[in-house]
């Protein structure tokens, strides 16, 4: 069972969720939780970040690799947990690189549901996963969803900034032509805000900063980071 598509979303991803693979990946999923298995987040949450960033809205691409697996961390936001839960490792090193970037005091909460009501898009390239075991629905089909929402956003004329932290958020854009192809949007690099890679040039990076800059320069606001 797949939770409704956000309308603007919508004719993007139907030739997608139309395809085999597509209908493989419901079956799957349909039978791994009636056997039991806990998968995260749960239903009507799991096509949050298109719900609250509508693609006409689009801005800032944040990309992430799979939910949380913990219980009642994941809500359908990539790095983001819902406010009362404590914010996990990485997400501390993006509240502390936006301290040193912006000034910004680390917010008291984990939730960045206002990033994306501003264009962020947090999108996870995987958008479930078994409880307790990062990376397990990798490969079963949700990839080819989430390079069709990515490629939606880089075909537009709209400069966008896609912020790609580690190498599986850059191997992902690769695979995206528009992105290859054009020079309209800017690619923010840098390595994984996790605590094995963060002090190996995440910390200091200033993705923020360069992310207002760029939509500044092209006349598309900036984003309003403070949490």
């Amino acid at each position: 069972m797949i939770d409704i598509v956000p309308l603007s979303w919508a004719p993007v991803l139907a030739p997608v969720f139309a395809s085999d693979q597509s209908r493989e990946l419901w079956r799957w999923l349909d039978t791994e939780e009636n056997s039991g298995k806990s998968v995260y987040p749960p239903h009507g949450c799991r096509l949050r970040a298109l719900e609250l960033t509508p693609l006409d809205t689009v801005r800032v691409v944040i990309l992430g690799q799979d939910p949380y697996h913990g219980p009642g961390q994941a809500h359908g936001l990539c790095f983001s947990v819902p406010e009362g839960e404590p914010p996990p490792p990485s997400l501390k090193n993006i509240f502390k690189e936006m301290e040193s970037d912006l000034g910004l005091p680390r917010p008291d909460h984990g939730s960045l549901e206002k990033w994306a009501q501003q264009g962020v898009l947090l999108l996870n390239n995987t958008l479930t996963v078994q409880q307790g075991m990062a990376g397990s629905h990798a490969g079963k089909g949700w990839e080819a969803i989430t390079d069709a929402c990515v490629a939606a956003v880089a075909e537009r004329a709209e400069p966008t900034v896609f912020i790609l932290w580690g190498s599986h958020a850059q191997g992902k854009a690769a695979r995206i032509p528009a992105l290859r192809d054009t020079g309209r949007h800017q690619l923010v690099k840098s390595p994984h805000p996790s605590p094995l890679s963060a002090y190996r040039g995440f910390f200091g990076s200033r993705p923020f900063s360069k992310a207002n800059a760029f939509l500044d320069t092209h006349g598309r606001g900036t984003i309003d980071w403070q949490l």
